[in-house]
């Protein structure tokens, strides 16, 4: 048989939008622990001088009072800023951004590293010989059985073969590697023929 399962494209689809996930939420981190906070830090250090000179003034006693907002709300316009009041953004407040947001950006490249390697692999079947993604050799004649137990949820079917005196498991993932069933089926076809032949009725 000739058999060359490649990467599928539902797995490259699922692939493509996990690594959108992870460099996304590095960026929304990154974004607020060097941009929008650092800003929003400036913004809350002049709303803070505008309620302190309003309470030393005596026209507010607290920061809430209506005169600071108005102050606040005026100047805001002013400067072409948000009227919203700003929030204190301590150091450690944006280091609290900054630090997942490395920690998203280096895992999404290392992801995006493993799918470009994942794309390179195959699970091919020449004649009676299969090649697995790892790179393993397994003849269809060494495979006794077939585990199917994850193929109706995840398309993963384990061929179980005997080498050098020991069993061994071949993956085949159909869901990542589209083509893998026909080898499923050989296999089967074959361990079904030579249990018949094996059989006291034969």
């Amino acid at each position: 048989m000739q058999v060359h399962a490649k990467i599928s494209k539902e797995w490259r689809r699922r692939m493509t939008f996990m690594f959108i996930m992870l460099f996304a939420s590095g960026v929304w981190f990154l974004s607020d622990g060097y941009v929008m906070w650092p800003a929003e830090e400036k913004r809350h250090v002049v709303f803070k001088a505008i309620a302190e000179e309003k309470i030393a003034a005596g026209e507010a006693k607290t920061e809430k009072d209506p005169a600071v907002i108005m102050a606040w709300e005026k100047k805001a316009d002013a400067e072409g800023w948000k009227t919203k009041v700003p929030k204190h953004r301590s150091p450690g407040d944006l280091l609290g951004q900054r630090i997942p947001g490395f920690v998203f950006m280096v895992a999404s490249t290392i992801f995006a590293l493993w799918v470009v390697w994942n794309h390179r692999r195959s699970v091919k079947a020449d004649g009676d010989w299969i090649t697995g993604a790892s790179g393993e050799r397994v003849n269809l004649d060494w495979i006794v059985d077939m585990d199917r137990r994850k193929w109706d949820n995840k398309g993963i079917a384990y061929a179980i073969y005997e080498q050098d005196g020991k069993r061994r498991r071949l993956t085949l993932d159909d869901h990542k590697f589209l083509g893998c069933e026909a080898i499923i089926l050989e296999a089967e076809k074959r361990i079904k023929a030579r249990k018949e032949a094996a059989s006291p009725e034969a």
